[in-house]
């Protein structure tokens, strides 16, 4: 990509960007993935340029990925400037002119909101007051919207601004390698094509367990819960690349039509098949209520009602301080109507074959099947192939997931973000489990969830925790 771009960061000097997206941006810089470049950050520290060069330097060296060579840093630290909210558009405009002046002409402009939600729309009219909407795209962060009816106000307030096709809304699971990795594997393999269907799968399961507390983010965490901010942002977004038809092309416009064809034929999510939880001592945490009802573990089953998945369950569960964080996709397939082995030769002993995704930052996937046991008569074991990213020998090509997706929006390649109308839908579905949330129950810190969530899923199990390892890497000796 030749053309440059002046970029606008706001909330420069926040938690994620100082932990991915300044160090994302160094690395996308240097390595020639983008054309040239000038940064503004834009925050509410009283920064001047060069304490935020510092700033950003002690970023990159403690989060990035890779090490900081001082003469990439100082022609990286060339290209930043500052800027202080409260000094306003025109102060914005003005840094912002003289910035593009040393770009030439043609340049692009790239907004970043690393803000919360309430403060997105005051950025938004701070860029219409500046001046700086055309030749635009903005990012804007999850979540957004927390309801159908914020979420269509919300889209009808940032289009007085921005056009539909100007607006990539993120969502950085949909950024990591192991997410397009799913429609390689489906699209490009015949083996795995043909049997994409309720015919041979029995179920699906997405699973993003997580170990950490809400710790420092209760302000937030207490108006949102587990559901809004992982399941409609997050895990309904990776079923939607799970369960999407074969697009016309592999562009970003036929690819969103489908994923928005999927939410269309989502049923609305029935209370009585979703499961809140909340961790023992979640009250106890600095900010939140002591009689605090928000969920921090969210469990349900969701239904697709069209052709390829009809009476196909989607299992979808998430929560904090769970046993083990993962990212796990697991799709069982059926089992074969009739067996002609033995009683005791340990057919179906460890459930389905499964084909699993781990959308880690390994990358790997495993394919489960049953198989001979070495010796005499018939006993059959538990197998797998399994691939991981190490084993390429490409694993340093690897773009972290907010590199990927800011270079995506710098090409204004849409395939990873969503669409108005794709958030409106999904919020249409939640619709049922917002009026009416079944009561929540409590679990125990570094468990698996409340016991209600096996009875979600009778007489299928949860695919976590595996009883079989993923396999390490190979070392060097």
């Amino acid at each position: 990509m030749k053309q440059p771009h002046l970029i606008v960061l706001f909330g420069a000097t926040g938690d994620l960007a100082r932990r991915k997206l300044l160090p994302g941006l160094m690395h996308l810089v240097q390595s020639q993935l983008v054309g040239d470049a000038r940064i503004i950050g834009v925050s509410m520290d009283d920064f001047d340029d060069d304490e935020f060069r510092q700033f950003t330097l002690q970023a990159c060296r403690e989060f990035g990925t890779r090490p900081v060579r001082s003469d990439e840093w100082d022609d990286f630290a060339d290209k930043l400037a500052y800027v202080n909210v409260a000094q306003g558009a025109q102060v914005l405009a003005a840094r912002a002119a003289d910035l593009e002046a040393s770009l030439g002409e043609g340049a692009r402009r790239l907004h970043y909101l690393s803000v919360p939600p309430k403060a997105a729309l005051d950025v938004v009219r701070t860029l219409a007051e500046a001046e700086l909407v055309d030749r635009a795209r903005i990012i804007m962060e999850k979540p957004f919207g927390t309801d159908l009816a914020s979420a269509r106000a919300l889209n009808a307030s940032i289009h007085e601004v921005f056009a539909e096709e100007q607006i990539f809304r993120i969502d950085h699971f949909l950024g990591k390698e192991a997410a397009l990795n799913i429609l390689a594997f489906r699209f490009a393999n015949g083996l795995f094509e043909p049997i994409w269907n309720r015919n041979f799968i029995d179920h699906v399961q997405i699973d993003v367990p997580e170990t950490l507390s809400v710790s420092g983010r209760a302000g937030f965490y207490e108006g949102t819960g587990a559901f809004k901010d992982m399941v409609v942002t997050h895990l309904l977004q990776v079923l939607a690349f799970m369960a999407m038809e074969p697009p016309t092309a592999l562009n970003s416009d036929a690819i969103s039509e489908e994923k928005n064809k999927v939410f269309r034929s989502m049923r609305p999510l029935v209370p009585a098949d979703v499961v809140r939880g909340q961790y023992a001592g979640y009250r106890s945490e600095p900010g939140v209520a002591a009689d605090s009802e928000t969920e921090t573990f969210v469990a349900l089953k969701a239904e697709i009602d069209n052709w390829r998945w009809a009476g196909v369950p989607f299992y979808l569960r998430t929560g904090k301080r769970m046993a083990e964080g993962a990212r796990i996709i697991s799709i069982a397939f059926r089992e074969p109507p009739k067996s002609m082995f033995p009683e005791g030769s340990g057919v179906g002993r460890s459930g389905p074959d499964h084909l699993t995704f781990d959308l880690a930052d390994a990358s790997r996937m495993s394919l489960s099947f049953y198989g001979k046991r070495p010796g005499p008569g018939m006993k059959l074991d538990k197998l797998s192939m399994q691939f991981a990213m190490q084993e390429t020998g490409r694993q340093g090509d690897v773009l972290e997931a907010y590199e990927r997706l800011i270079h995506d929006a710098m090409l204004g390649e849409r395939t990873l973000f969503t669409t108005a109308e794709g958030i409106e839908r999904l919020w249409e579905v939640s619709q049922p489990l917002l009026d009416d949330p079944p009561p929540v129950r409590l679990y125990d810190q570094g468990t698996w969830g409340p016991n209600a969530v096996h009875q979600l899923i009778a007489p299928r199990s949860w695919r976590l925790p595996f009883e079989r390892r993923w396999r390490d890497a190979p070392t060097d000796d």
